[in-house]
């Protein structure tokens, strides 16, 4: 891989957002000629990541712009993405266009129901700050948020009487409307609060999938029910749910939460009944609570979606590998696999500085390569809206290519945009087993060693 030529550029100063870095290496990545790229900001991960990859690079820091490549004619390929970086620039408003400097001051310019927070973590205190003072709910995107400044933040929202979903909140749909990583669900009686963005996404593509609408998905924040935090915004989420008329049922879903917390929240009087679905030692999966809650419903339990692998005979697996995009389900996948070694690529230490893996999916693509024929891989797909318009476009060749064996969760329904069936079946086709179902592609993993 390393016989062609390559060309690294540090640009000083010069920021791009991630999902434009994104694009940018992938555009690159598929001129003909071109065997590695990388565009992204030099990060201490990224960094690394590049000198894996065999790039030299030097004297870069997280504020500059790294432009590395491997081809026939690197330097074509440089100009190329600089071309390509120009013309998103130029994209940005005019000073004419520009929106409002502070969330108070779009406030006061348009009214607003809810306000939705994706900055660089060490500024999305201050912009939450912002609007809870304003008197508006709140969803905050980002990541890097203190501790001490969620539970600020939630004791003060809790004083004006308002929602904070966050920080970390990936995904939420509130009156249909999807925020953040968002499938496309019916509308019906069950209404979410999630400490878990892609725990949240299971359980609804399941209902969904079940023909058990959803009234609303209210995100929290994954340490909602911490001892730290104390369930501060699970407790106004569930109060929320149960004064709306069209909710008749409430799930309650997290990563596992502190013992105490948790017993407090459950002892919420609601009107409403709720269901936990609560991940830790002993409890059930995301599946089995889903299907409590149907049965709950007085709906039947149908059989899950699969689609059985098409490679033949292959050596005996020993390890089971997680390449997992939603830390929920790598949990969830862990505890029922029992055994193996699980990487949450959507964890913040992988996410500084570049896109989330449910968006780009080159960590991933580079891991399967690595992957050896006595692994099982065991990995997620999420669908939906925010999510990679075409995942199999970007991973089938990759698990096609791969010694592993290969095993996928495939979360989402048929309403999303990816199309469910196509990204099934080019999946299955590149060789992999594929569950709509998290906790069933963990066991099926683990009946392979």
């Amino acid at each position: 891989m390393n016989g062609l030529p390559q060309a690294v550029l540090v640009r000083r100063g010069s920021y791009h957002d991630s999902v434009t870095l994104m694009r940018v290496s992938r555009a690159l990545s598929e001129l003909p000629g071109v065997r590695a790229a990388m565009v992204a900001m030099a990060t201490e991960l990224n960094v690394s990541i590049l000198r894996e990859m065999g790039f030299d690079v030097r004297d870069a820091g997280p504020g500059d712009l790294v432009i590395a490549v491997r081809a026939r004619d690197p330097d074509a390929a440089v100009e190329e993405a600089g071309r390509q970086l120009t013309a998103a620039h130029r994209e940005q408003p005019g000073p004419e266009e520009q929106p409002p400097l502070t969330t108070r001051s779009a406030a006061a310019r348009a009214p607003a129901d809810l306000v939705l927070v994706s900055t660089p973590g060490e500024y999305a205190f201050f912009e939450a700050l912002d609007a809870i003072e304003a008197g508006l709910p709140v969803m905050i995107f980002s990541d890097g948020v203190t501790t001490a400044q969620e539970r600020a933040l939630k004791e003060l929202a809790e004083a004006r009487g308002v929602l904070v979903m966050g920080p970390d909140c990936g995904t939420a749909v509130i009156g249909g409307a999807g925020l953040g990583f968002a499938n496309v669900l019916t509308p019906g009686p069950v209404g979410v609060v999630a400490a878990s963005g892609t725990g949240a996404q299971q359980v609804t593509c399941l209902l969904d999938r079940a023909g058990a609408g959803v009234s609303h998905v209210l995100g929290v924040g994954g340490r909602d029910l911490s001892a730290e935090v104390g369930g501060l915004s699970t407790r106004r989420a569930l109060r929320l749910l149960d004064e709306d008329p069209a909710t008749e049922l409430i799930v309650l879903v997290s990563k596992p939460p502190d013992p105490g917390v948790a017993r407090a929240v459950s002892e919420l009087r609601l009107s409403t009944p709720v269901v936990p679905a609560l991940l830790g030692a002993g409890a059930p999966d995301l599946t089995h609570a889903t299907e409590e809650v149907l049965r709950t419903l007085g709906r039947p339990v149908p059989e899950w979606p699969s689609w059985p692998a098409w490679r033949g005979p292959r050596p005996a697996p020993k390890r089971i590998r997680g390449l997992y995009a939603g830390g929920t389900l790598s949990m969830e996948a862990a505890a029922v696999a029992g055994q193996g070694e699980f990487v949450d690529y959507g964890d913040d230490a992988f996410t500084r500085g570049r896109a989330h893996p449910m968006i780009d999916p080159t960590l991933r693509v580079e891991a399967l390569a690595r992957a050896a024929e006595t692994d099982v891989v065991l990995m997620d797909v999420v669908l939906g809206h925010g999510a990679d318009p075409d995942p199999a476009a970007s991973l089938a060749h990759a698990v096609a290519r791969t010694a592993a064996c290969v095993v996928i969760s495939l979360i989402g329904t048929e309403g999303d945009p990816q199309d469910l069936h196509r990204q099934a079946a080019a999946f299955r086709e590149a060789g992999a087993a594929v569950f709509t179902s998290n906790a069933q592609a963990a066991r099926h993993a683990r009946s392979l060693l």
